[in-house]
C-alpha cells in the first residue's frame, strides 16, 4: 500500500468556486514563478508579519463573543468573523477562512444563528484549541488564527468533535501547492505560522499501520517540490488509506513544463490533516 497508491484512480474532490486559484471549471493550472515564500518574511512586532495587510478595527456593532481566560486576541477575532457571518456574504466568509474549504465554508455557516448564539458564551482554550458551547451547539478555533486577528470557527454538535473529512485533506494539499508557487491564499498562510507539513517529533507516521511510527519523511526532506510552476487545480483527488490516513493527487508541473501526477500521504490529528509525504 503505502506511496504505491500514486498509480491509483483517486475520488475526484470537487471543493468549491470561489476563492482558490484554478477553482473555476474550464480553468488552467494555476502557475506562477517557483519557490517557496513561507519562510523570507520577519514577523513585524505583535507577532504579525510584514507583509501582512493590517486588518480594520472590530466593528463597534459586532456580535459578541465570549472571552476566552488566557487569550485576549481570541474575542476581537473571533468577533470579526463573527460580523461577517451575520452578514451572510458567504463569497467573504469563503475568502476570509481560507483554511477551510469554500463549500464546507458554505454548508457549515449557512445557519448564523447557532454558530452566533454559541460563541456569546464563556470560551475556553485547551492545548491551543478554543472552544464555546450554548450546549446545543460547538464551535472551535485555534490560536493560530487568532494569531492572525481573524479567526474562522469550526461548527459541531455539543459534545461531537469537530470533523475533517476529504475536502480537508485536499486543501490541505491545495493550500501547500499554492505557497510553492508563490501564491498562497492569504498572506499569512506560511508554514511559520500555518504548519501544514507533519512535524518530525515525535515520531507518529505510521500509514501502513505497521506499528512503528517514524519521523516524516517530508520534514526531513521539505524541498521535495521546489521549481515547481504550477498544478492543476480542477484534477485534486482522493482516497483514505489505513485509519487516519489520505492520499491526495494532483497533477503538478515542474520548470520544464513536464506535468506529471504527485501523491500526496497525510496524517490526520486533532486539528485537521498534514503532509507527511510527496511520492512520483
Amino acid at each position: 500500500m503505502g506511496l504505491a497508491v500514486s498509480g491509483m484512480l483517486l475520488g475526484t474532490g470537487c471543493d468549491s468556486v470561489s476563492g482558490i486559484p484554478g477553482d473555476d471549471p474550464g480553468s488552467a493550472p494555476a502557475q506562477a514563478a517557483g519557490g517557496d515564500t513561507t519562510s523570507t518574511e520577519q514577523a513585524a512586532p505583535g507577532g504579525v508579519p510584514s507583509d501582512v495587510p493590517a486588518l480594520p478595527p472590530v466593528p463597534a456593532d459586532a456580535p459578541v463573543v465570549g472571552a476566552v481566560p488566557g487569550v485576549p486576541g481570541a474575542a476581537p477575532a473571533l468577533r470579526r468573523f463573527a460580523a461577517d457571518l451575520r452578514s451572510g456574504d458567504i463569497a467573504t466568509l469563503q475568502e476570509s477562512c481560507w483554511t477551510i474549504p469554500p463549500l464546507t465554508v458554505q454548508t457549515m455557516y449557512a445557519d448564523p444563528d447557532p454558530v452566533l448564539n454559541a460563541l456569546a458564551q464563556p470560551g475556553s482554550a485547551v492545548d491551543g484549541t478554543l472552544t464555546w458551547t450554548d450546549g446545543v451547539t460547538t464551535v472551535t478555533a485555534d490560536e493560530l488564527g487568532v494569531a492572525d486577528g481573524y479567526a474562522c470557527g469550526r461548527v459541531s454538535a455539543a459534545g461531537v468533535e469537530p470533523v475533517f473529512d476529504a475536502a480537508d485533506a485536499r486543501h490541505t494539499v491545495r493550500r501547500y501547492l499554492a505557497r510553492t508557487i508563490g501564491q498562497p491564499l492569504d498572506p499569512a498562510d506560511r508554514e511559520d505560522r500555518h504548519p501544514l507539513v507533519c512535524a518530525a517529533s515525535p515520531a507518529t507516521w505510521d500509514p501502513e499501520a505497521g506499528g512503528a511510527p517514524v519521523p516524516a519523511p517530508l520534514a526531513q526532506n521539505p524541498g521535495t517540490l521546489d521549481g515547481i510552476t504550477g498544478f492543476t487545480d480542477q484534477q485534486i483527488s482522493s482516497q483514505p488509506l489505513t485509519t487516519g490516513y489520505m492520499a491526495v493527487a494532483v497533477p503538478v508541473t515542474n520548470a520544464s513544463g513536464i506535468t506529471a501526477n504527485r501523491t500526496f500521504l497525510l496524517e490526520q490529528g486533532d486539528d485537521g490533516y498534514c503532509i507527511g509525504d510527496i511520492s512520483s
